[in-house]
């Protein structure tokens, strides 16, 4: 393991702690323009109800005089009854519709859904890379994907910046060497993605979180070995989902993000729960940074054996039960199968 130089450590710790700084500031001044922009838009209001109470003379003398010249004038009047009626169906129909929002929005709030992304647009990757940036300061991050690539190392993803600035971390990624990780490389049939490949990508998010293990976070890192489900990431109140389809790359897929509230129905509450429960399994070993084995423990958590990370691994889970076959309870009642894909 690299280990850094007190003087680098010192260096990194005193950007760590400015950035932290610069992300609190912008957030103060972010705040004080919203309420700048709330007390311009009442303002606004304001005027426009002050212009019309003060047009409502002009505007009900021209109404009485157009009036007077179409009273006796049928052809006019149709019209003007036909343009009253369809005025008043687009009014109801709108007001039903205003009311199914909000009967919608209400079950989505119940639910703990704050925002929906269908696609990663430019402009969707950047709110979902404000917002991580802004929970993800001085938390423990954690997170359940794949291989980690598009989540951890590349420059562009969800969590490469928000991890230098966590005060942990605790991951789980699947086993590159497992049957699950072949089948979903088959599943998703690009020819220019192997399991080579991402065997590589994940040798490269484990280079990370050992460089952020040797500046002083507290990193763990566990393989499982069924196919992916969903990929997770939880930040404070925060929690971004997205799913593992089986034929179809996860950047395809929408994102979804909830946050905690206080209803025990709150999908943030279940998907919480979910993480939990697998990242305190017995059957999901844990990577040692420092040796590069699998440490499989017990009920107890008392370590049993270790495996060294690689393609012995492999063969290692053969005649091993996968807990892709089991449920996974997530409280009363309830429980989650994953499905090989």
């Amino acid at each position: 393991m690299a280990v850094l130089s007190p003087f680098k450590r010192l260096y990194v710790t005193q950007s760590a702690t400015r950035e932290f700084v610069f992300v609190k500031a912008f957030a103060r001044i972010r705040a004080i323009m919203n309420g700048l922009g709330q007390i311009g838009y009442h303002l606004a209001v304001l005027l426009l109800s002050a212009s019309i109470a003060l047009s409502l003379p002009a505007i009900a003398h021209t109404f009485l005089a157009y009036w007077a010249q179409v009273e006796n004038d049928k052809t006019s009047l149709l019209i003007l009854e036909a343009i009253v009626a369809s005025l008043l169906i687009i009014f109801a129909n709108a007001l039903r519709l205003a009311f199914g929002d909000r009967a919608l929005a209400k079950m989505a709030v119940d639910a703990g859904l704050v925002s929906y992304y269908p696609s990663h647009a430019p402009r969707a990757r950047k709110t979902i890379q404000q917002l991580k940036q802004t929970q993800g300061a001085g938390r423990t991050v954690m997170a359940i994907g794949s291989s980690g690539y598009g989540t951890l190392t590349d420059q562009v993803g969800d969590l490469a910046s928000v991890l230098e600035r966590c005060t942990g971390a605790k991951i789980l990624l699947v086993n590159p060497y497992s049957p699950a990780a072949r089948a979903r490389i088959s599943a998703i049939a690009d020819p220019d993605y192997t399991v080579e490949l991402f065997q590589q990508e994940v040798r490269q998010s484990i280079e990370l979180l050992k460089r952020l293990r040797a500046i002083g976070k507290s990193v763990r890192l566990k393989f499982y070995s069924d196919p992916p489900l969903v990929k997770l990431v939880i930040l404070g109140d925060y929690l971004w989902l997205q799913h593992y389809h089986p034929d179809l790359n996860i950047r395809t897929m929408p994102e979804y993000v909830l946050k905690h509230n206080s209803n025990d129905h709150g999908l943030y509450t279940f998907y919480y729960h979910y993480f939990v429960q697998r990242w305190g399994s017995h059957e999901i070993p844990e990577y040692d940074l420092d040796t590069d084995e699998l440490v499989y423990r017990g009920l107890q958590g008392k370590e049993k054996r270790r495996v060294p990370f690689g393609p012995a691994e492999e063969t290692d889970q053969v005649g091993v039960p996968s807990p892709s076959l089991r449920p996974i309870t997530l409280g009363r009642g309830l429980s989650v199968h994953s499905q090989p894909t």
